[in-house]
């Protein structure tokens, strides 16, 4: 606790202790020692009440706020020798002083580490599980966190199980256990949690909370942590989900999202543009929340007002207004405050995600009157998200006009250079894959499939799974003559397949195609490509 806040709360309870009629101590100037005897530890606790001195014939405790009078009564008609005071003490010196009498044990963090050796893991889960036994809900959050940055993780998974509650973090998409917790401790995190995130965990929706603080850990240790909270009740508790925000905002560029010329340059003369819809499709977890950053990253120049609508803001961006929206808001509020936003003359609009109607027709007529609108979508690909906003919207002659660019992506484990292992693939295989190389569009260099060497997964002890970090595999899909041509057809007559049929003819390489490229030029591998896509 800062100096400040100390003062503060000293202040407080010395007005609390005039209203009561009492004495008040500022413990934060006495020379604290230990009378042992006179109380034992679970009466401190219990009762709030601590000595503060004594002496043969008097004894002048401490008491706080919250100890009753009955107490006070109490422990007069108990300890009839001596003459009694008695006088409030601030929370925190109540805390202190308890820490006097009650040293907190000196708990060992152990790093977590991941494993492909079963033993191994078993042991690592049964030895971090006993941490969090001992430690407070504070420092349990704070670790947690702590491991979770130092594996890279994305998520940190709270799982309520019938006889206990599992942790797991993903590390490159893949879930893994970390350790089990019994219902009485979860209990207290899930408070620290809630309390921190601003959520509810008696609540039977589901709900959205955000965490930006830094903790001191019992050892000292300063943790900061910024993460996005999703809570939802399950059948045995309140299960959580912390998405943690852990990139630096010099990461946010395009040369960091691993574009290919080609798709690089597209990018580029899109977002040039000063008006128009830039989309970014793919399902929770795909990426999409960097790929706008890096885009509005770019685009952040002096000359630009940039302003976003975003629930919540994920990352503080220098130089760019950024709007919070709570996820209680409906599409009609939503929408009306795009509308506020688009007449506040920005030259780039993002709009976290697109989730009804009413917004997607608002940001549609904002790229149509002089904005470049950015936004993510949920489809499970580039020309599906035309489909479903054509379903949104209805057949609008400008809705083709509106839109620039639709980003699909979906992102792969990458393989460990130092470790991975060649192989050549059998017939089938081979046979599966000429077949995607046969579709890709003309002007792109096909691999020969008779020479071909595909990479698998080895193993170290830097590396047990094989992988390090994630790339995306993405497809493009952009408002060419032909894909104009076909969304000025009637409603019904448009196909997701018609759409990306006649994209892939105009130069779109799909993500698949796109997967199994960079699978055969050793960055990932085939069953990583046809896991996701």
């Amino acid at each position: 606790m800062s100096q400040d806040a100390r003062r503060e709360e000293e202040l407080i309870t010395q007005r609390r202790a005039g209203v009561l009629g009492m004495s008040y101590i500022d413990t934060s100037t006495l020379q604290k020692q230990l009378f042992v005897g006179i109380l034992s530890l679970s009466e401190m606790y219990k009762l709030r009440v601590v000595p503060l001195s004594s002496d043969d014939h008097n004894i002048h405790f401490g008491v706080t706020n919250t100890t009753s009078q009955q107490t006070i009564s109490s422990l007069k008609s108990r300890l009839t020798d001596q003459l009694l005071r008695f006088s409030i003490i601030s929370e925190s010196g109540f805390k202190e002083y308890m820490q006097l009498y009650d040293p907190p044990k000196k708990i060992e963090y152990h790093d977590i580490s991941l494993t492909t050796n079963s033993a191994n893991s078993e042991k690592m889960i049964s030895t971090v599980s006993a941490t969090l036994e001992q430690v407070r809900p504070d420092d349990m959050l704070a670790y947690l966190v702590q491991q979770a940055y130092h594996l890279k993780a994305s998520d940190i998974h709270l799982e309520n199980q019938r006889e206990n509650v599992r942790v797991r973090f993903r590390v490159d998409g893949v879930l893994h256990p970390v350790a089990y917790m019994g219902k009485d401790k979860y209990r207290h995190l899930s408070s620290v949690l809630a309390s921190a995130a601003n959520v509810s965990t008696d609540s039977s929706e589901s709900q959205t909370g955000h965490i930006s603080q830094t903790y001191k850990m019992s050892t000292g240790e300063d943790v900061t942590i910024n993460l996005r909270v999703e809570t939802v009740p399950a059948v045995y508790g309140m299960d959580a989900v912390m998405r943690l925000f852990n990139m630096r905002l010099e990461l946010f560029k395009l040369e960091s999202l691993g574009l290919s010329d080609i798709e690089s340059k597209v990018v580029q003369d899109i977002i040039q543009h000063p008006t128009g819809m830039v989309l970014v499709v793919g399902p929770t977890g795909s990426g999409k929340t960097t790929t706008l950053y890096s885009l509005i990253n770019t685009l952040n120049l002096p000359e630009r007002k940039i302003i976003t609508l975003e629930d919540p803001v994920e990352y503080n961006m220098p130089g760019v207004v950024q709007i919070p929206v709570h996820g209680q808001i409906d599409g009609h509020d939503f929408a009306e405050r795009l509308r506020a936003v688009l007449r506040l003359d920005p030259d780039v609009v993002m709009v976290g995600e697109i989730r009804d109607p009413d917004t997607a027709k608002t940001a549609l007529q904002g790229a149509l009157t002089g904005h470049l609108v950015l936004s993510t979508f949920h489809a499970s690909s580039a020309a599906a998200a035309l489909t479903r906003m054509l379903d949104m919207v209805g057949i609008n002659p400008l809705f083709s006009s509106a839109m620039r660019l639709v980003m699909s992506q979906r992102l792969v484990r990458r393989l460990d250079d130092d470790t991975k292992q060649p192989y050549a693939p059998d017939e089938s295989t081979k046979a599966r894959l000429q077949e995607v190389i046969n579709s890709l569009p003309s002007g792109v260099d096909r691999p020969d499939i008779r020479q071909l060497t595909l990479y698998k997964p080895g193993s170290s002890a830097l590396v047990p799974f094989g992988y390090t970090g994630q790339l995306a595999i993405r497809e493009q899909l952009r408002m060419t003559p032909g894909v104009q041509q076909i969304l000025k057809m009637p409603a019904s007559q448009i196909t997701t397949e018609m759409l990306e049929s006649q994209a892939v003819e105009e130069g779109m390489r799909t993500m698949l195609q796109d997967g199994v490229l960079k699978a055969i030029a050793g960055h990932t591998t085939i069953e990583e490509v046809y896991r996701v896509v």
